[in-house]
């Protein structure tokens, strides 16, 4: 605004005295012709705006004037060269306003006389009149378009600022808040939106952590009750306590307490942990291997072709496996079935036993942690609970899912993994 006020100010500065000089030049020019031809009378009459006109002879006596000019001062001293008769000057006089003229020589002559014709200053160039009105202008301007700015943008950020108030009361022991969406499609909207999308998942995840923790310290309340029991009453009764059998039992309960503890840090590490750059498997030639390395109390039958290559990681997808297969084994009455086969864009890895089934109600119960199931716990009472949930979050991981489908007889587990992206293009 500053500059466009000092651009406004020097144009109309220079358009009024442009139109100034012009007039000027206009009744000088007519009254040159008319003293050239001698035609001048004693008192020149004026021509509005021009007021001040004389006619000076070579010797600078005032020959003419009009009836505000003077009769015996010259307009000015300038005397244009016989090689440029037409000039235009202001003339400041000492004390007096500024006067805007133009003087023509009549003729080359050495004794050529001259014709002033001449305006006072214009008020709008005489004072600073201008600058102040512009000035005013400016800061009108400027003061409205600063309150309409600070309304607007008020108004815009009244709903951040609804949002930061109700964030910043939100806290860990209570995430059930949601900040206010305002009404609207806007970039706020969607702020708003992608924030309370945000919390839900946090609050989420920390319920999550909560009972984890809560099932977490409870499952390793009682083995470590039991062991501290354990080693009491070998201290206490040394001769009612054999020795040999409390230290085994104390070690039998260090291998329990062991195991929890190695499968939930490696729950920790599949849930938090950046994941393993893929490496390409053949999943038939891996079910193979690894089943043919188990211990089968139970007869399996086992078909999975080589080729089914997919992309993951090949110590998880073990676990997974080693994971259903014990799990069968530990079930089954007579026999346990491993297949493996490609459908569709992915793979499908089926283990099924035909012992005693899982009940409707239960087959997500067992993919949680800690759950053990009355026949799990009479079957295999130094379990953790742990397995099943850790298979499911592997499959997770790898994209896939892990389900119990109906079977005619005992339980069925079935993984699905898709073909990652980068291993579609090496196949």
């Amino acid at each position: 605004m500053a500059v466009f006020g000092a651009t406004l100010d020097l144009a109309i500065r220079y358009r009024v005295q442009s139109n100034t000089f012009d007039e000027a030049e206009r009744v000088a020019s007519q009254w040159s012709a008319q003293a050239r031809n001698g035609y001048v009378p004693r008192q020149i009459p004026a021509h509005a705006p021009v007021e001040l006109i004389q006619i000076v002879d070579a010797g600078g006596r005032v020959v003419d004037a009009s009836r505000l000019a003077s009769k015996t001062v010259p307009l000015s001293h300038l005397r244009p060269p016989p090689n440029d008769r037409f000039q235009r000057n202001i003339d400041c006089p000492d004390g007096d306003r500024c006067v805007i003229f133009m003087a023509i020589r009549l003729s080359p002559a050495p004794d050529a006389g001259v014709v002033y014709a001449g305006i006072p200053e214009p008020d709008l160039l005489a004072t600073h009149g201008l600058e102040y009105s512009i000035a005013a202008g400016i800061l009108l301007i400027t003061g409205v378009a600063a309150w309409t700015t600070w309304v607007l943008v008020g108004r815009t950020l009244r709903p951040v600022e609804a949002i930061r108030a109700r964030i910043s009361e939100i806290t860990v022991s209570d995430l059930s808040l949601r900040v206010p969406v305002p009404h609207g499609a806007d970039e706020i909207t969607q702020l708003a939106d992608t924030a309370n999308h945000t919390l839900s998942q946090l609050e989420g995840a920390v319920e999550q952590q909560r009972q984890f923790a809560s099932t977490t310290s409870h499952e390793l309340r009682t083995p470590i009750a039991g062991l501290r029991t354990q080693l009491e009453e070998a201290l206490r009764y040394p001769d009612d306590v054999d020795p040999q059998e409390a230290i085994k039992s104390a070690l039998a309960t260090t291998d329990r307490l062991e195991a929890i503890v190695n499968d939930l840090l490696l729950l920790a590490r599949i849930r938090a942990a950046d994941p393993a750059p893929p490496e390409k498997i053949d999943l038939g030639e891996l079910i193979t291997a690894e089943v043919a390395t188990q211990s089968q109390p139970i007869p399996m039958n086992v078909h999975a072709p080589p080729g089914l290559k997919i992309c993951g990681s090949r110590m998880q997808l073990i676990r997974v496996l080693d994971n259903l297969v014990a799990n069968a084994q530990r079930h089954a009455e007579s026999t346990v079935d491993v297949t493996a086969e490609a459908v569709g864009d992915g793979l499908i890895v089926t283990v099924a036993d035909d012992g005693p089934g899982i009940p409707p109600a239960h087959r997500e119960r067992v993919f949680e942690r800690f759950v053990r199931l009355d026949d799990g716990r009479r079957r295999d009472p130094g379990g953790s609970g742990l397995g099943l949930a850790i298979s499911r979050d592997i499959a997770r991981a790898h994209h896939g899912t892990l389900q119990l489908e109906d079977s005619p007889r005992g339980a069925k587990f079935v993984l699905r993994l898709p073909l990652l992206p980068e291993c579609a293009k090496e196949t």
